[in-house]
């Protein structure tokens, strides 16, 4: 279902005066707040800010709030449902054609979906298995190849994403033999319980260890709404956040 005028906050249209748009105004005052704490986590760690990539998590949120995200200079959009994800961008094209976006998908992928998700994503972070880069390589035009993250799981529970830290080397070869498919470095998300630190850190060593053989291989992707500061503390690149920008909704299903 298109999601181009599926904004029930607000009426107006955030391109014509953001100034004036209450929804806008909640954006912008949620992407300060979060800025400000990777301002501050960066400093802590004596890192630069421009080492960090905020990525909006913008998964049941509408087309119109990834404009307005733009439009506050956030342009980097994670979606983790292909069925919301494409018509999601086929209305942001609609709704201005001269937005510049870099699309992240985020979550599980089915060989299913590879064709449809490769047609206008920019980054899939969630690559865990031969048969998945199998699929997105053969989608993907040579001419402008696909930037893939390796999701590692952290805690051995590959039943809910994620390959494991043994693994990672085979499948990044496997990712190097594609032409159409670029070995971007790793993604993960803390488990449930555990210490974010220690589970980044180790997600960090794995990344080092990665970084031998493919030196291209320099994106960490960690940390989200409730555990960024640990992420940039331990070497983060990438920081995905979603209730803390865009704020709670029910998901579908």
């Amino acid at each position: 279902m298109s999601t181009a005028n599926a904004d029930s906050d607000s009426g107006s249209d955030p391109r014509s005066n953001p100034r004036r748009d209450p929804r806008s105004a909640e954006l912008a005052a949620n992407v300060a707040d979060v800025n400000e704490r990777i301002d501050r986590a960066c400093n802590a760690a004596g890192r630069s800010r421009d080492e960090l990539t905020l990525v909006a998590v913008t998964k049941t949120w509408p087309a119109d709030d990834v404009v307005r995200l733009a439009i506050l200079g956030v342009t980097d959009v994670g979606e983790n449902r292909d069925q919301e994800a494409a018509p999601k961008h086929d209305d942001v094209a609609l709704l201005d054609p001269s937005m510049q976006l870099r699309w992240h998908f985020i979550g599980q992928l089915q060989r299913n979906k590879a064709r449809s998700v490769a047609r206008y994503c920019d980054v899939v972070q969630s690559v865990d298995r031969e048969s998945l880069i199998a699929a997105l390589a053969t989608a993907r035009d040579p001419e402008v190849p696909l930037t893939v993250l390796l999701q590692v799981s952290l805690d051995g529970q590959t039943a809910r994403g994620g390959a494991l830290a043994d693994d990672i080397p085979s499948l990044a070869d496997a990712v190097e033999s594609t032409a159409s498919l670029r070995l971007g470095g790793v993604m993960a998300v803390a488990p449930l319980d555990a210490d974010p630190d220690e589970a980044f850190a180790r997600l960090w060593r794995i990344s080092e260890r990665l970084r031998i053989d493919h030196p291209i291989a320099t994106a960490v992707s960690a940390g989200m709404s409730g555990d960024l500061e640990a992420a940039i503390r331990q070497g983060a690149t990438h920081v995905r956040v979603g209730t803390s920008i865009l704020g709670h909704r029910p998901a579908f299903g």
